[in-house]
């Protein structure tokens, strides 16, 4: 069973940091995707960063570039979403996921498994 646990939300003032992680467990990601995307209250999901397991190729939305890196760990099947210049729009709650199957890297399907989320809130 696969299972994805995300932490390190919280509260941070604009301009300030933040650092997500999610631990994957179940099986081995060697030559999937993991995503972090993104709902804000009365909005639909929306993705934010991903990153390829096996090559290391990352996306990102417009909307944070510059101040989101993505990263992964292969040995401890984790990924980790570091937040810079953290905005007030940036509030919601955070998703991590994984992309088994092919396909784009920006849209919800078709990432296959989704964590519960982790609140990020960011007061201006």
């Amino acid at each position: 069973q696969v299972q994805l646990v995300e932490s390190g939300g919280g509260l941070v003032q604009a301009g300030g940091s933040l650092r997500l992680s999610c631990a994957a467990s179940g099986r081995t990601f060697s030559s999937s995707a993991m995503g972090w995307f993104r709902q804000a209250p009365g909005k639909e999901r929306e993705f934010v960063a991903a990153i390829n397991w096996s090559v290391y190729s990352t996306y990102y939305a417009d909307s944070v570039k510059g101040r989101f890196t993505i990263s992964r760990d292969n040995a401890k099947n984790t990924v980790d979403l570091q937040m810079n210049s953290l905005k007030a729009e940036d509030t919601a709650v955070y998703y991590c996921a994984v992309k088994v199957r092919s396909g784009s890297y920006y849209s919800k399907p078709p990432y296959d498994y989704w964590g519960q989320g982790t609140q990020v809130t960011v007061s201006s």
